[in-house]
């Protein structure tokens, strides 16, 4: 780049420089209208956004062996991914699920910050859609801005109609999205279409509509500073160690503006008080009066401020992710050397592996067998021993199956009163029988014998489940 061309950019740049030298950040009275700018922080934001969210409107069409792959189906209780289901009986995995999930997202915020605010949640992700859309119809921020302060025109008008239109068509798919994954995609979209939802349907995508095209498109910011709790609690999560997006106050002050033809006197620090990181910052947020509730770890301010320094022959930095006690001067820990984030990857550890131990042993078939505790064994009239037992058996599968059952162990001679004929097990809920084992009374030698019971699928029999219990008698 020529100088001549540089003093041309810069030149352009300290008019803008100078409409923003009073910026204070925006509590709601005006909308923010943030500068896009390219760089790697904006990349890095753009994928993580897409990877997170693309799979929410994209997963509830995936189908496998004729039916909807990933299928949260509340109303049956049942949880369908892939070949395999999850009932209520397995929801403690759930429970894992949400703890690996919330501690990830504190050990995250204990070492690097408000990632999850600035790359992937669903706030961000659809304010930053619904601005993009606002910048490809009314231009630019300066554009914006004297848009919202224009008086009403036909221009006005049609520019205002076709933005709400867009940003009601993203609301409205984001409700059918967020639907389709508790009932069957084809189903509602049939339903949908006739106008046949059901009354809980219409609610959900009601809600769903309105709150996305609210929050979106008219708080944006002010949720993330009043209504988010995250927000609020993670300035307990950081400490001087956490790395964030932070202002080198040494090397930046004092600051002052650029002079004609690109000099600066030599007690001024490098920072030319461009506020481009403030026009870049979703919240209008100024990074370089400290840490502040808005800031959301973004990143975006390092790419202005980068872009900014590039142009005038300055280092890449000045506004970088680091932690308070390396801006300080003070050696930096180790992750190790973190206590708070140890106790945070241990609790992740111990879920995830609880959450392996359970799909490894969820089975298509559960059988739970409960003997009769009042009596615990009843003598029959030829003197031998019964005992009574009740099944329950929650077939996972897709599809009623027929159980033969049979035991192991027990005492010799004895006899399976009940099973002679095939149980009937129905798909995704629990069927319950009662089984009588029967023992001639002379072959009874102890008080407790073990014996271990098997269900197996007639029509398929891998499918299977088996449950240890015991055979009570007479003491001797």
């Amino acid at each position: 780049m020529s100088d001549e061309v540089e003093k041309k950019e810069m030149g352009a740049v300290t008019t803008i420089y100078h409409e923003f030298e009073s910026w204070n950040a925006n509590l709601g009275e005006k909308t923010i209208h943030a500068k896009r700018m390219p760089g790697f922080f904006r990349t890095v934001k753009n994928y993580t956004q897409l990877a997170l969210w693309l799979p929410f409107f994209l997963g509830p069409y995936l189908r496998w062996n004729g039916k909807q792959a990933i299928l949260l189906d509340i109303q049956n209780r049942q949880f369908h991914f892939f070949s395999l289901t999850v009932l209520p009986q397995d929801i403690w995995m759930l429970s894992l699920v949400l703890l690996m999930a919330a501690m990830t997202l504190f050990a995250v915020t204990s070492v690097a910050s408000r990632v999850w605010c600035g790359y992937f949640c669903f706030q961000t992700a659809w304010t930053d859609w619904f601005t993009w859309v606002e910048d490809k119809i009314d231009g630019n921020p300066a554009a914006r801005r004297k848009l919202d302060d224009a008086p009403w025109s036909l221009d006005k008008i049609r520019k205002r109609v076709f933005k709400h239109v867009i940003w009601a068509l993203i609301a409205l798919l984001t409700g059918i999205s967020f639907s389709i994954w508790f009932v069957d995609a084809r189903d509602y979209w049939n339903n949908l279409i006739h106008l046949n939802l059901p009354k809980v349907g219409w609610v959900v995508l009601t809600m769903f509509f309105f709150g996305t095209y609210i929050l979106a498109g008219f708080l944006r910011e002010q949720a993330c500073f009043w209504l988010c709790p995250y927000a609020r609690i993670q300035g307990v999560m950081t400490d001087s160690q956490t790395i964030l997006p932070a202002y080198d106050v040494k090397r930046g002050e004092p600051r002052g503006k650029l002079r004609k033809g690109g000099e600066s006197t030599a007690a001024q620090g490098d920072c030319i008080d461009c506020f481009q990181c403030v026009q870049v910052c979703p919240t209008g947020v100024d990074i370089r009066n400290g840490q502040q509730l808005g800031c959301i770890t973004c990143g975006l301010c390092l790419d202005a401020c980068d872009a900014v320094m590039e142009k005038i022959g300055k280092p890449h930095g000045l506004i970088r992710y680091a932690s308070l006690d390396e801006l300080s001067g003070k050696p930096a820990k180790k992750l190790y050397q973190h206590p708070r984030t140890l106790v945070y990857l241990t609790i992740i550890l111990l879920a995830l592996s609880g959450i392996v131990y359970g799909l490894s042993h969820l089975g298509s078939m559960t059988l739970r067998v409960i003997p009769e505790r009042q009596p615990l064994f009843v003598t029959m009239s030829d003197g031998s021993i019964q005992n009574k037992y009740e099944f329950k058996v929650v077939n996972k599968t897709d599809k009623d199956i027929h159980v033969k059952v049979t035991a192991e162990g027990g005492i010799a001679g004895q006899q399976i009163i009940g099973a002679e004929e095939t149980q009937l097990t129905h798909h995704g809920r629990g069927t319950s029988f009662t089984i009588f084992v029967k023992a001639p009374g002379a072959n009874v030698m102890q008080e407790i014998t073990p014996i271990e019971f098997r269900v197996e699928g007639v029509e398929d029999p891998t499918v299977s489940a088996e449950y240890s219990s015991k055979f009570n008698g007479p003491k001797h």
